[in-house]
Order: structure tokens, then sequence, then C-alpha cells
């Protein structure tokens, strides 16, 4: 079965790592989805996420999962092109189930032959969102351990400070 596991993965962080690296081990194939987030204000191009994406996922040896992107239309429109019966949702916390368990209803109304299945983190990584990493990261504080060690140079190069 084929399984898609969306985000916007601005950057990639240790906690979305743990979620492919899971939902890849149950899946036959795993796409890992570069998504629109309209109320998000992305750091990094789709190219360069997709890019970091790529990296982290050959470094993994994730040799069942791929990387795509998409701008516009349904998730569910674009999962169902793909073949794949089931989208995979990462939870922190019981605030991320509300909005990802709306979300799934929708989804399942528009597309009742895709299941939606709920993955919670690794306890190491409940604390870890992207907006944080790129706020220490903005900061100049440590991001090791906090993204794949692959990226890590890629996420610190976007907030150096050019000499004057």
């Amino acid at each position: 079965m084929i399984a898609v596991y969306p985000g916007s993965f601005d950057p990639i962080t240790s906690g979305h790592l743990d979620i492919i690296s899971r939902a890849a081990a149950l899946y036959e194939s795993l796409v890992v989805l570069v998504a629109v987030n309209s109320s998000k204000e992305p750091l990094f191009s789709y190219e360069e996420r997709v890019a970091l994406l790529e990296k982290t996922v050959d470094a993994e040896g994730l040799n069942n999962v791929k990387v795509a992107c998409i701008s516009s239309g349904l998730l569910v429109d674009y999962t169902d092109k793909l073949g794949a019966g089931v989208i995979v949702k990462g939870l922190r916390a019981v605030s991320d189930f509300e909005y990802e368990f709306q979300m799934a209803q929708l989804n399942r109304h528009l597309n009742p032959a895709i299941e939606t299945i709920f993955m919670m983190t690794s306890t190491e990584h409940l604390f870890l969102s992207s907006s944080i990493v790129k706020e220490i990261a903005r900061l100049q504080g440590r991001i090791d351990g906090l993204v794949p060690d692959v990226v890590l140079e890629d996420v610190r190069a976007k907030f150096v400070v050019p000499p004057k």
C-alpha cells in the first residue's frame, strides 16, 4: 500500500524524520509531500524543501520513500491520483489532534476511500516544530539534534548575516 505524509517541512525536523522513518516501515511506499499551507510564510522555497527532504531520505537509506510537492488542489485528490489509500499525520500534542481530526473528517467526506492515520511523535520530539527550529536558528542558537544532521548547515546558512 502507498501512503502519503503531507506537511510544509519548513524545514524538516528530527520529529518529521521520526514519523517518516516509522511510516516507511509500515507501508510499501511512502510519499513525503511538501504542501502549501496558506497560513504560513515559508522560509525555504518549494525546491529547497524538496531538496532537504531528498537529502535526508537518501542519507537515512529510506529506499521506499519518495519526495514530491503539491502547490494547488486538494490533498485527497492528489493522494487518489497516486493510488495511495492512506494519509499519515504526525501528532505532537492534543492541540494538534483537534485540527488534524477536523481535516481528517473533511478528507473522509471528500473521499471515503482514503484513510487518515495518526502517528504520535516520539517523546523526545514532543516539543519540536519547524517554527521553533527557525526561531532558535535566527537567534544563532544550537539546532543540533533538532534537524537531521545532513541538513544542519543548510538551515544555519539561512540565518548567516553576511559581513559588511
